[in-house]
């Protein structure tokens, strides 16, 4: 999942400007407007070319208020929380972050909670959560807690040198709590918190996700409340067992290292136990989580009406995902199910869940080779949808009516629509949103009201509220592509996309999408080939694509992209292909899809330049390995290396351990390989990479140097995973045109493309 998470153009599309920069920036940005040329400046200045960008939608829990975090126009990395009273039909600013905000540092803690939700650059508010009242919301701002009104008023809660991390409302609004200094804090709400946690020596901390969890397991959460207030489960992570490995984070104007506890593939993971205490600490109770310590605790979720605890446990294998019932009050566990992965596959975990009042579980599972929903009752399954298609996610259930909401493929593998179905006949499902875009939902509590957001190839990201049967209640965020949308002026030279399917080498069918410049007859044009290639990762889709991916085209080249097997929402089959066996099949079919161009009569096949970041950087390496001379220049951005040096619950997910497993891990690597290199490549990493950290870079620029074999490289001091910033993605998408243009790749200056 960490690698993932880059699986955009690069790193690099989505960001926002400084205050400072977007000043620097603005005449660039009116120049290109007035004149009707998309340059990079404009690409990443501020307001965003995709529009408004709204983080964070919820409703209260009444329903009356619509909340969300509301980025800037002069700065769109700074967000602040706005309100929409849905019976007065009025916005309003709750709290707005310069005001309110010091300007303080936040601790580094904090920066790596950040970057492990790879929200690292945003400034402001970056999250919230409303009172159970419906009154006043929990804000987190630099480090310290306010309780904002919905009249406008906020409290301030704490005022600390120290960070308040991962803080709460209890469920019935009765208590404030949040993690400082390794130890849970709880308090009444407007009284002082205090620690309920015993202080401990060593790397103990009490109420916080380990590493892996918040990295690969998407579980970011340490402690969750019962919903009566009356008890709570916290985690206790303790780090001892894992490797201290130096990381170090060069800097433009200095070097820091850092002791860091990193859990390599195939070494020993934190010790992570749960224990069940009250409010003030007492009456604590460590829970039965079973002989085997070394697991991973997936999932914690307390019944409706507190009576029990459920734990989702997962073998180190990440095989099998156990799911115990907890006596809250005794800690002791009993094995309600367990889901089990497909010879030669994994578990994938979700959050596509949701126990019920009656006592019965909406699940999501794999188990038929395509995600589905089941129930669960009384100890028996009922398949709720079926098919050779995905549902992507349980967006809500309205348990009054017995009406299930999903996303998923039924309709089109390449645009997810919204679905409704009903408990007493799941069979008939009903399509809810417009099948003309790609749809996502997330609901209220109580399953009445949708939250709908939706693109298409023609039209960014929109947002509104709808009812039960889809219909449209009010927008959101119109984002209307009209006269004063950002992007006006530059959808004269604007292209959509075409798509189509090849075949694998074994037949299994393949998506990709092209968009064109205005193609001249006798001309052929080079190519840029984008790539992620990674699990968990769809590429393909019929959604709004970045403007970059336009700059792109309006340079002249041909955009080009293709899900390969491993890459999400097609199936375990297509996902599993990598088992064991990462950096095979996926280089494969992008080789299907390079000569699916080379036969195109428009298509220069001399010049087809591949470019991935992350999973994708791995990937260009290991295509320039297996394909010499198919590729005319090849970029690879912050790669994978080496398997060894990622975390063990990503890593050995795919490649098992790499003590028992070790010969996959070889043929996986792209070191090995690596002298055999003969196409221009340019290698791009941050120097204060957290993530895939920079010895998978260095160890790579060490062998090459070492043979002789030449390539070019630009690396980005102080930068992490995510190498980005309005003038720092200027240059990096600088640095990649000027290389290919160097390598021979460009396009001509005669108009983009050579004549045949």
């Amino acid at each position: 999942m960490a690698l993932a998470l880059s699986a955009a153009l690069s790193a690099t599309t989505a960001q926002a400007a400084p205050a400072t920069d977007a000043a620097q920036e603005k005449p660039m940005a009116s120049d290109a407007a007035e004149s009707g040329e998309l340059t990079l400046e404009r690409v990443f200045a501020s307001p965003s070319l995709d529009g408004p960008s709204p983080r964070g939608l919820k409703l209260s829990p009444d329903g009356r208020y619509l909340t969300l975090l509301r980025n800037r126009d002069d700065d769109r990395q700074r967000y602040d929380l706005w309100g929409y009273d849905r019976e007065t039909g009025k916005w309003q600013m709750l709290v707005d972050s310069e005001k309110l905000g010091s300007g303080r540092a936040l601790s580094e803690a904090e920066k790596m909670q950040r970057e492990r939700l790879r929200i690292g650059d945003l400034k402001g508010i970056v999250s919230y959560e409303w009172s159970e009242d419906g009154q006043s919301l929990l804000v987190p701002l630099e480090g310290d807690l306010y309780l904002a009104g919905i009249d406008g008023s906020v409290q301030r809660l704490t005022d600390t040198e120290e960070s308040e991390l991962n803080p709460a409302l209890s469920e019935r609004g009765n208590y404030v709590s949040f993690v400082r200094d390794g130890r849970l804090f709880v308090g009444a709400l407007g009284e002082a918190a205090q620690p309920i946690t015993p202080e401990e020596d060593g790397p103990v901390q009490w109420g916080v996700s380990e590493f892996v969890a918040q990295e690969e397991m998407d579980r970011h959460d340490g402690y969750w409340w019962s919903p009566t207030d009356q008890r709570i489960a916290v985690a206790r992570v303790d780090e001892t067992p894992v490797g201290i490995v130096t990381r170090t984070a060069i800097g433009a104007t200095g070097t820091k290292t850092y002791q860091q506890r990193y859990p390599a593939a195939g070494t020993p993971n934190a010790d992570v136990r749960l224990f069940v205490m009250n409010p003030d600490g007492d009456a604590r109770v460590e829970v039965d989580l079973g002989p085997d310590r070394d697991i991973y605790l997936a999932r914690v979720d307390w019944a409706p009406d507190g009576s029990a605890l459920y734990v989702q446990r997962e073998n180190r294998e990440q095989t099998r995902l156990d799911m115990l019932k907890v006596d809250p009050a005794t800690g002791k566990s009993q094995l309600l199910f367990s889901e089990q992965a497909r010879e030669k596959s994994w578990i994938n975990l979700s959050h596509d869940y949701r126990f019920l009042d009656d006592g019965s579980l909406i699940w999501w599972s794999e188990r038929s080779g395509y995600g589905h929903l089941y129930r669960f009752a009384d100890g028996e399954w009922q398949a709720l949808t079926s098919g050779d298609w995905v549902v992507t996610s349980l967006d809500g259930v309205d348990q009054e009516s017995g009406t299930v909401y999903f996303t998923g493929t039924l309709d089109d593998p390449l645009a997810t629509q919204i679905y409704s179905l009903n408990l007493s006949d799941p069979a008939e499902i009903s399509r809810l949103s417009d099948a003309d875009y790609v749809n996502g939902a997330k609901m209220d509590d109580a399953g009445k009201t949708l939250i709908v957001g939706r693109s298409s190839g023609n039209q960014p990201k929109q947002y509104y509220l709808a009812d039960g049967a889809g219909e449209r209640l009010t927008w959101i965020e119109e984002n209307v592509l009209d006269a004063s949308h950002p992007y006006a002026p530059y959808l004269a030279s604007h292209r959509s996309a075409q798509y189509g399917v090849i075949e694998a080498e074994d037949g299994t069918p393949l998506h990709y999408m092209m968009i064109t410049p205005e193609l001249e007859e006798g001309k052929k044009y080079p190519v840029f080939s984008q790539h992620y290639g990674g699990p968990h990762v769809q590429t393909v889709t019929k959604g709004w694509i970045s403007p970059l991916a336009q700059k792109i085209v309006d340079e002249g080249y041909i955009y080009f992209a293709l899900d390969n097997r491993g890459s999400a929402n097609r199936g375990v089959d297509f996902e599993s292909a990598i088992w064991h066996a990462m950096g095979s099949v996926e280089v494969a079919d992008q080789k299907s899809g390079t000569e699916l161009l080379k036969t195109l009569p428009f298509v220069d096949g001399s010049r087809i330049a591949t470019y991935g970041w992350s999973y994708g950087g791995y990937m260009t390496l290991k295509m320039l390995e297996a394909d010499p001379g198919l590729y005319a220049a090849g970029i690879a951005g912050a790669p994978v290396t080496r398997w060894e040096l990622y975390d063990t619950h990503y890593t050995e997910r795919y490649m098992g351990n790499p003590q028992r497993d070790g010969a996959a891990y070889e043929l996986s690597s792209a070191i090995p390989d690596a002298t055999g290199i003969a196409d221009p490549m340019l290698l791009i990493h941050g120097m204060a990479d957290d993530n895939v950290v920079f010895e998978n870079s260095s160890e790579l620029i060490g062998v090459l140097q070492a043979d002789a074999v030449p390539f070019e490289m630009m690396l980005y001091p102080g930068k992490t995973h995510a190498v980005k910033g309005p003038r720092i993605s200027v240059h990096v998408w600088e640095t990649i045109f000027n290389f290919l243009k160097d390598k021979g790749v460009a396009p001509t200056s005669d108009g983009a493309a050579s004549a045949n």
